[in-house]
């Protein structure tokens, strides 16, 4: 697995990291702790030492499941998590207050068995407390060797830029894939100035640009995306045309979907480390293998002018999630 480093400090890991969040939620039924613990360990032995977790995944009981399962190889890991919701809970609101982040990053410690989080991210901004005291906190638990590097998620220009003054940001995740390219417009261009990792999550469309999804998918009472307008039957039937897109460079490529899916994503920037979600252990290993897939100037052009030319029908999120995004 190639490397590469978020952030100016240069924290360093695996090309593809591992989005931990639909083992334990919002995608249906947790998957079953065995499997689970194989999964993650198998992508440790693949070479992902990038793993993705937070509080409100469970709640808890992610970061509880990659504390047992990743413990016999911590010192080799990097390990993120997140804080920001009322009791971890998202439909609770928000709560970056100073007090409660520094009760969080405790719980977090006891619950991932380790004594230090690598990359610590705000869940999302929270508009009742200043910037500066969100990033002043991790600032001193950074001190105190409790985290290691700070992160937002889903913040926008002006939250990123007021954190960044107090304490340096390593890196920005945000939504982000060949039908999200929204980052492109203004966040991109500030995370490069100020020298800020980027970490794209749903790389894969939440699924959809793996071709898995049809107007007929029907989606269980704990798939979040049936609540979503862009997974509505409508919205999937004029989206397929992207499929087929990136289907046809997939052939050409003997590849797969989700494997062009994120190799376009790599071939951005050198700073970018998406970290696509599985339950699965074939799709992790498929996953993985796009870390070795080189899309030429001429491809990367070609889906650029292709894409241009799509309009992409439906929101990426309901109306009350769309509201605790920053921008």
């Amino acid at each position: 697995m190639q490397t590469r480093s978020l952030g100016a400090a240069g924290l360093e890991v695996s090309a593809i990291g591992l989005g931990c969040m639909g083992l334990s939620f919002a995608y249906g039924p947790s998957t079953e702790k065995s499997q689970a613990i194989e999964l993650l360990r198998s992508a440790y032995e693949q070479g992902v030492t990038f793993f993705d977790t937070a509080e409100c995944y469970g709640p808890f009981t992610n970061e509880s499941l990659l504390g047992e399962a990743l413990k016999p190889m911590r010192q080799q890991l990097v390990i993120a998590t997140k804080f920001g919701f009322v009791e971890g809970v998202p439909a609770k609101g928000l709560d970056s207050r100073p007090e409660t982040i520094r009760r969080v990053v405790d719980e977090s410690l006891e619950r991932l068995q380790t004594d230090y989080i690598d990359l610590l991210y705000q869940h999302r901004v929270d508009p009742n407390v200043p910037m500066a005291d969100v990033a002043g906190c991790v600032k001193d638990l950074i001190a105190e060797g409790k985290v290691r590097a700070f992160g937002l998620s889903e913040a926008g220009v002006a939250a990123i830029k007021q954190a960044h003054e107090v304490q340096p940001v390593t890196a920005l995740q945000s939504e982000y894939s060949l039908w999200w390219r929204e980052p492109e417009q203004e966040i991109l261009p500030t995370l490069e100035q100020l020298g800020i990792g980027f970490v794209p999550f749903s790389p894969l469309g939440k699924g959809f640009l793996t071709g898995a999804i049809t107007a007929d998918t029907q989606f269980g009472a704990q798939d979040f995306r049936g609540s979503i307008p862009r997974f509505q039957a409508d919205a999937i039937r004029a989206n397929q045309v992207l499929v087929e897109l990136i289907s046809d460079i997939a052939s050409g490529k003997n590849a797969t979907n989700a494997q062009i899916a994120l190799a376009w994503v790599l071939a951005q920037k050198s700073w970018m480390v998406p970290i696509p979600g599985t339950t699965k252990l074939s799709r992790l290993q498929e996953n993985i293998a796009a870390a070795n897939i080189d899309l030429s100037t001429d491809e990367l052009r070609q889906i650029s002018n292709q894409l241009a030319q799509l309009e992409i029908v439906g929101h990426r999120y309901n109306e009350a999630t769309q509201k605790m995004v920053n921008r």
